[in-house]
């Protein structure tokens, strides 16, 4: 693979390069450190401990724009970017990952419409692990690098052969929940399995939680809240519980992605009207 040079390529259990990529089956892109265990646990709770199955990520920004304070108060950007590679790492260990690379680019970078390298290296990416099944940010996040990166990833997947394409690609849950969905268009993402893992995979990022955002109690309680808010007249069937919202066809270049993804918009409108004029 040809990537930039200040990207980091990681092997959790010491697997050759081209071979801990090649196997994976479950891809997660996400913006920052910490996002894929945040929005892609059920993949990696889903793989692990798999001879069969093998969780992968890429993280595309450096992360030098976090929040600080207390320990980390006085870290400069360069020492941020040094200790959340570190973090990223670590999650990638105890989440035994296949792969972890992280592509350092500043979000200004991801964010700059007319950059094509970083769609670029996301195809080769995405062509060298060839897996079933790809997680990155959903389209309704509120957070400008989250959409950026999606669309980073989408670019990506459009310059790839059919062939070369995962199944299926679904776009996960961080800055805004996904909940207002019908029911029928969620994907539901079963977060339930080894909670011991997710509360390990969400504490690991001590510079985010000890810089003044508790993340990881946070992810814990979309997860409870969604298991439970689910379905109104059944007990609940799920221990944790993430939506996201299917992109898959949005491979197709022909596919309008902003009509695409309010296309769910309007649906979820029409619903709550329909619901309303039932009982007027």
């Amino acid at each position: 693979m040809h990537l930039n040079d200040k990207a980091v390529v990681f092997i959790p259990d010491g697997e050759k390069e081209k071979e801990g990529i090649a196997r994976t089956t479950h891809l997660a892109i996400s913006a920052h450190q910490d996002d894929i265990e945040f929005m892609a646990y059920a993949p990696i709770s889903e793989c692990f401990g798999k001879a069969d199955k093998w969780f992968g990520g890429v993280v595309v920004t450096d992360g030098a724009g976090s929040p600080r304070s207390g320990l980390y108060a006085d870290f400069t950007d360069d020492d941020m970017k040094a200790i959340r590679i570190t973090e990223q790492k670590k999650a990638a260990f105890v989440g035994e990952y296949s792969f972890q690379i992280l592509l350092a680019h500043p979000s200004k970078e991801v964010k700059d419409a007319e950059n094509e390298s970083i769609a670029a290296e996301l195809a080769e990416i995405i062509r060298a692990a060839k897996p079933k099944y790809l997680y990155t940010h959903n389209l309704a996040d509120k957070h400008d690098t989250h959409i950026a990166t999606a669309l980073k990833v989408i670019a990506a997947l459009r310059m790839l052969k059919e062939d070369e394409r995962p199944e299926k690609v679904f776009g996960c849950e961080v800055w805004r929940d996904l909940d207002w969905m019908c029911d029928e268009e969620k994907v539901f993402m079963d977060c339930g399995a080894h909670p011991n893992i997710a509360k390990c995979l969400s504490g690991v990022f001590d510079s985010q939680i000890e810089g003044g955002k508790r993340y990881e109690l946070a992810a814990e309680g979309r997860r409870l809240a969604n298991a439970t808010f689910s379905a109104s007249h059944a007990c609940d069937t799920y221990m944790g519980l993430n939506y996201a919202m299917d992109l898959t066809p949005l491979m197709d270049e022909k596919t309008d992605i902003a009509e695409y993804v309010t296309g769910y918009i309007e649906r979820f409108k029409n619903a709550v009207s329909q619901t309303i004029k039932k009982f007027l």
